[in-house]
């Protein structure tokens, strides 16, 4: 297990909201950096390394939206970059435009997810992918929205409705984001789990972990490809309890 914590969040991921618990964003608050940074990167990187097929696919349709991806990214969080860049952390990540979600992996914490409308339905097409919580790409990529959802016993056929019009409404330059809270035994980050092998559900009162994910929607002006991306914060659960209920 690899334990890699933050102390705190941008956000408080107690705070009840309705799904799918919407809010607008900026393209300047689009990508966060968090004193976890340089342990992430490097945890990314080895997961690269040890489990490429696990953790990143990419239909060729889905190339173009890749590199689009990536040249916002190399705007907003490497502005002047184009081929050559330094991490907060000090390590150079050269960029290989032949490798996008490759170099997308080393370049930023969030993981990246790439969905284009086949029909009437947004299916999921690329992804890098280091930090699943309880799923799989495997078994995800390729596969439309209601599909990818199914082990979510709150994603019923009305709010899947109400997901794919939020989806097919969403502008370029104008990225939405919402976030959720996970109670968890183990700190890992990177928790991959079969559809069929459910996780069984910790209660706050128990879990030793709170992971939290700020996840946002960005659509891509022109692949018109919508991005899902997955800021991953994992604190300790006493830590919050204390918080909650100071003595």
């Amino acid at each position: 297990m690899t334990t890699i914590l933050q102390t705190s969040t941008p956000y408080d991921p107690l705070k009840p909201r309705p799904l799918p618990g919407i809010q607008p964003a900026s393209m300047e608050t689009w990508l966060h950096q968090d004193e976890a940074f340089a342990a992430q990167m490097q945890y990314r990187e080895a997961l690269l390394k040890e489990r490429h097929a696990d953790v990143l696919a990419l239909a060729p349709e889905a190339e173009p939206a890749a590199q689009e991806v990536l040249d916002l990214v190399l705007q907003y969080a490497y502005p002047g970059c184009s081929d050559l860049v330094t991490r907060a952390d000090g390590q150079k990540v050269q960029i290989d435009r032949q490798a996008p979600m490759e170099t997308l992996c080393r370049l930023v914490q969030e993981d990246i997810c790439i969905l284009q409308k086949q029909g009437d339905e947004h299916v999921l097409t690329g992804a890098i992918l280091c930090f699943p919580a309880s799923w799989r790409l495997s078994e995800k990529f390729m596969r439309p929205l209601i599909d990818i959802h199914v082990p979510v016993n709150s994603y019923d056929e009305s709010i899947a409705r109400r997901v794919q019009r939020l989806f097919d409404g969403i502008q370029p330059d104008k990225p939405l984001w919402r976030f959720n809270a996970l109670w968890y035994e183990d700190a890992d980050l990177h928790q991959p789990r079969s559809a069929t092998e459910p996780r069984e559900v910790s209660s706050p009162g128990a879990a030793c972990y709170l992971r939290s994910e700020r996840q946002t929607l960005l659509r891509l002006p022109k692949t018109r490809a919508v991005v899902f991306s997955i800021h991953t914060y994992v604190l300790e659960a006493g830590s919050l309890r204390q918080k909650e209920n100071p003595t």
